[in-house]
């Protein structure tokens, strides 16, 4: 049988896909911008008379259909590997919960998995010559999805870029049981990042100039990566490498400023290589059949003993606060959960087996508080009760707030605790001094 043929006999309805699913069945929904869509509306329709089925997803751009349902929690529980607002709107309605681990770990997950994966439905690219379905830039942990998955269910839209790559990135007709033909939505882009504040920019510049020619980047998502990536494209530096789990705008800038090479890198040489992406229809654009991008696995991609390869790797992500140990807290709030735990340990235990390699977590000195309307600390003598520990002090290299940047590796608990007060907004140095004193971690003679 042709590969046509084979995909006409196994092209439905979304309709006949959703009824494959039962009750007490666990369901993947797919990844980022490759989450279901017309799978997930008519399995909505259809959840109201199930019970205890469990999906499984993450990163969510779109708020899918199932989640509008009249007590979701009396029908399914949303099981997420890494949270995003839509996520964390469900954990406060009861039926989302986190699913902690680091990101390169995920492939394993599927592999060793305790209890079946029944139905697995994704969005990909339509079905080329030779048979094959592309990830998009999705491809991350999504072909051990669907090896584990009893029921694989493709659902094809013409907008998903097709994202060159290894064999991690494509899925074969012959590993598909169900074809669903959606009505070719927009690929979910995230908001508009807003403009770089005077802190995001101050931020920038100490990370920035800590950066050589040939070095290979990987960074986190939000405003201060951004304005990060927008200095680089406007700097002089040249011959940079990309190897990171989140594709984003910022090394399209980059790339187009002529800043990206790859020309250094020890592996992959000449390739931007990531995991995923996420961002703005332009980087789709860039992305799709870009044969200098490679999308693959990230059990790859985010493996210290894959980024320890590379030369001077340069690592750049976000926290929400800090200790006065050292602690990094890059995901909750308290008991609240914002995000997961994602690749950030990964890569700064990696960039820091790098020749010449630099984790940088880079934070504002500050934040406002909502309820209160007053301007608090990120740098605290000890994480809020709850709080999640994603770096621990042993792990942590480089913190960098607009008021300086500090290399944690080899100090002392008395001259972390000097050089992370240092780093805070002069409004708190003295108080953070108090509690330093409390905990033992300050000597007298440090503040003249």
């Amino acid at each position: 049988m042709s590969y046509e043929e084979q995909y006409k006999a196994k092209l439905t309805t979304a309709e006949k896909a959703a009824a494959v699913v039962k009750d007490g069945d666990w369901v993947d929904y797919g990844w980022c911008t490759g989450t279901t869509v017309a799978f997930d509306r008519a399995l909505a329709k259809r959840m109201p008379e199930l019970h205890d089925v469990k999906v499984m997803g993450g990163i969510l751009i779109h708020e899918p259909e199932i989640f509008r349902i009249e007590d979701p929690a009396a029908h399914f529980t949303w099981n997420s590997w890494h949270m995003n607002p839509a996520e964390r709107k469900a954990i406060a309605a009861g039926f989302s919960f986190y699913m902690p681990l680091r990101y390169s770990e995920l492939p394993r997950h599927y592999r060793d998995r305790r209890e079946p994966l029944h139905v697995a439905a994704f969005q990909c690219s339509p079905m080329n010559a030779d048979g094959y379905f592309n990830f998009g830039p999705n491809a991350s942990h999504m072909a051990e999805v669907v090896a584990a998955a009893e029921t694989v269910i493709v659902e094809v839209n013409r907008n998903m870029p097709v994202c060159m790559g290894d064999e991690k990135a494509w899925v074969h007709i012959d590993q598909v049981d169900m074809i669903i033909e959606s009505d070719n939505p927009p690929i979910d882009a995230l908001g508009k990042a807003a403009p770089a504040t005077e802190v995001d920019k101050a931020v920038a510049e100490l990370v920035v100039e800590e950066i050589p020619d040939g070095a290979c980047l990987q960074l986190g998502i939000g405003g201060m990566p951004n304005a990060i990536g927008k200095m680089i494209a406007e700097s002089d530096l040249k011959d940079l490498g990309i190897h990171t789990e989140m594709y984003v705008d910022a090394f399209v800038d980059m790339a187009e400023a002529g800043k990206i090479t790859g020309a250094r890198k020890n592996i992959d040489r000449g390739k931007q290589t990531y995991a995923f992406g996420a961002g703005s229809q332009r980087m789709y654009d860039y992305l799709n059949n870009n044969p200098d991008c490679l999308s693959t696995t990230v059990e790859y991609v985010n493996d210290a003993r894959t980024i320890c390869q590379l030369d001077n790797f340069i690592s750049i992500n976000n926290a929400v606060d800090i200790d006065l140990f050292g602690q990094v807290n890059a995901e909750s709030s308290g008991t609240r959960n914002i995000s997961g735990a994602g690749g950030q340990l990964d890569f700064v235990l990696g960039a820091y087996l790098s020749k010449g390699g630099k984790s940088f977590i880079c934070l504002s000195s500050t934040f406002m508080n909502k309820k209160t309307g007053q301007a608090e600390s990120r740098i605290r003598p000890t994480l809020a009760p709850g709080s999640i520990v994603t770096d621990t002090r042993a792990n942590t290299m480089y913190i960098v707030t607009e008021y300086g940047k500090l290399n944690l590796k080899g100090l002392s608990a008395w001259q972390r605790a000097e050089g992370l007060i240092s780093l805070a907004h002069p409004d708190f140095r003295d108080g953070l001094i108090a509690e330093a004193e409390k905990m033992h971690i300050w000597r007298r003679s440090n503040k003249r």
